[in-house]
């Protein structure tokens, strides 16, 4: 099933997200949805609370990325050809390597990309969805994406690493977010 995607200003955003244990209420169809909907809003990862959920939980596709790089682009990342994972409990271990820019965009403020710089790599650890315990070391887009969506669970939105001159010049636009005055192909709920 297809989930509305939580626009910016709803609060459950910049909530810290709490761990869960295996027997959370329908977790394997709550994971089923969020692939679903993640696919069908074209996005290459997305966090529980992006569907209104305040667990620590969030799922991943830079294969997604790869699909679409040129040939003469998958050379510039170490990661390819990406991967597909859930990401549940997940806790941030170490961030290695040199800050690199890339375009982000979220689903939860849609119409807003801009350059943010991220670590090259990221050790994390975190169970699967058979809550299997792993500790494993990402690089590339991979790192960047898991990164954006760790930020999810932990209540931070990709604009918080904006200077604040750009967020100022960025406020109408998300006040407009907020407002529900944007216009996107997929499922959105806004703040009340």
């Amino acid at each position: 099933m297809i989930l509305p995607i939580v626009a910016y200003g709803t609060p459950i955003l910049r909530v810290v997200s709490k761990d869960i244990t295996p027997d959370y209420p329908n977790l394997e169809q709550l994971i089923a949805d969020m692939w679903e909907t993640m696919y069908s809003s074209n996005g290459v990862g997305l966090a529980a609370p992006q569907v209104n959920r305040d667990i620590r939980l969030f799922v991943v596709d830079s294969q997604q990325i790869f699909i679409n790089l040129e040939e003469d682009e998958k050379d510039k990342y170490p990661d390819g050809p990406g991967i597909k994972q859930v990401f549940i409990n997940a806790h941030i271990t170490a961030l290695n390597g040199e800050e690199w820019a890339y375009n982000e965009g979220c689903l939860s403020i849609p119409k807003i990309r801009e350059d943010i710089f991220r670590s090259e790599e990221v050790t994390i650890e975190y169970v699967d969805e058979n809550f299997e315990p792993h500790v494993s070391t990402f690089n590339g887009i991979s790192a960047r994406i898991i990164l954006h969506e760790y930020d999810h669970i932990e209540g931070k939105l990709f604009i918080d690493y904006l200077k604040p001159l750009k967020r100022k010049l960025l406020k109408s636009k998300l006040d407009d977010i907020t407002r529900g005055k944007v216009n996107v192909d997929y499922k959105m709920s806004f703040p009340r």
